[in-house]
């Protein structure tokens, strides 16, 4: 059984997209888990059209956190706490997913606890901007690389539900897919795959707590202008978190 988890917030121009590309895949005893952070555009009215049992939606009471990114993780979390899947793929609400990537990664996961494919990098219009954001970042697995630059990119993780055990609950103050990526490798198999399988759409409301490579050698991009102090702080949090839980679990 495969649990898709989403997090929500006012989705509404991009999600009937997303969530067409990944019904399609699923078999009739899979689930879309979708955690909603208080939309008030038509987001939810979208998805209930949708009339599939598959598709269950968690309302999520948010809490106020330091950085855009936590409210994300809290939301991603919640999906995840209530998915039941023996495997777990994590989705943006504004990409769209190609039409192998549950058949591949679930191959994958034969052999791995958790794996990150490559993605085409795309603008509003699903128009390629990158044709792989593996070599255009130089994505590789790593601690202190990861640290530095992030390579772990939710939307294109799935994981065995054992996964859970460890990465949960995410920790106040970190981004959930590199935390995801970082505990993944320190306790389980952790495999890149090199396959272009999602569409990843950058446009100027995406929310990511790092400031990518490709952000400054694409002028088209929208950029992120995060502060040095922003970029530093989370980074502390996310040494602390990982060396508190490499010791205590």
């Amino acid at each position: 059984m495969i649990s898709v988890c989403m997090a929500t917030y006012n989705g509404e121009k991009y999600i009937k997209e997303q969530l067409d590309s990944i019904i399609k895949q699923l078999n009739d005893d899979d689930e879309i888990v979708i955690s909603d952070d208080g939309s008030t555009d038509k987001t939810i009215s979208i998805i209930n059209n949708y009339n599939d049992s598959r598709i269950k939606i968690y309302h999520h009471v948010k809490k106020k956190q330091k950085f855009k990114f936590g409210y994300v993780s809290k939301n991603f979390e919640n999906a995840l706490r209530n998915a039941k899947g023996d495997f777990i793929f994590l989705a943006d609400q504004d990409d769209i997913w190609l039409g192998d990537k549950v058949e591949k990664q679930t191959l994958a996961l034969q052999n791995a606890d958790l794996v990150l494919s490559d993605c085409k990098i795309v603008d509003e219009s699903l128009k390629v901007i990158v044709t792989s954001k593996f070599n255009l970042e130089n994505v590789k697995i790593g601690f202190l690389k990861n640290i530095y630059k992030s390579g772990y990119l939710g939307c294109c993780m799935a994981f065995r539900k054992n996964t859970l055990e460890y990465i949960l609950p995410f920790p106040k103050n970190v981004p959930h897919d590199l935390w995801i990526g970082l505990i993944a490798n320190y306790k389980g198999k952790f495999n890149l795959q090199n396959n272009q399988l999602l569409l990843y759409r950058r446009h100027s409301n995406n929310i990511s707590a790092t400031n990518p490579l490709f952000l400054e050698r694409k002028r088209n991009l929208p950029k992120n202008n995060n502060s040095l102090f922003f970029k530093l702080s989370y980074r502390f949090y996310i040494l602390v978190a990982f060396f508190m839980a490499k010791f205590t679990r």
